[in-house]
């Protein structure tokens, strides 16, 4: 199979082997109606977004367990959801 992508106005042809559960995720992007293509364009743009919102969030987290302030806030609010099942 050979795809084609369009990065800043250059066509780029790629060639992937798919294994079965690839080749049933693209027959069902297919079947709403996009092209092999753009199907393909999109599941790749998509998951680099999703991948960019998993390290925003990992960096997020850890900007936030670094925080002394922050690490006291949820010990706090952890202590006191402990007496809320207690209670």
């Amino acid at each position: 199979m050979t795809i084609c992508a369009t990065v800043l106005d250059m066509s780029i042809a790629i060639s992937v082997r798919l294994d079965d559960d690839a080749e049933r995720a693209l027959a069902l992007l297919e079947a709403t109606g996009l092209s092999r293509s753009e199907a393909i364009r999109r599941a790749l743009v998509e998951e680099a977004s999703r991948q960019r919102r998993s390290s925003a969030l990992a960096a997020e987290a850890a900007a936030l367990e670094s925080d002394p302030a922050d690490r006291d806030e949820m010990r706090a609010v952890a202590e006191f959801m402990g007496v809320l099942d207690d209670g």
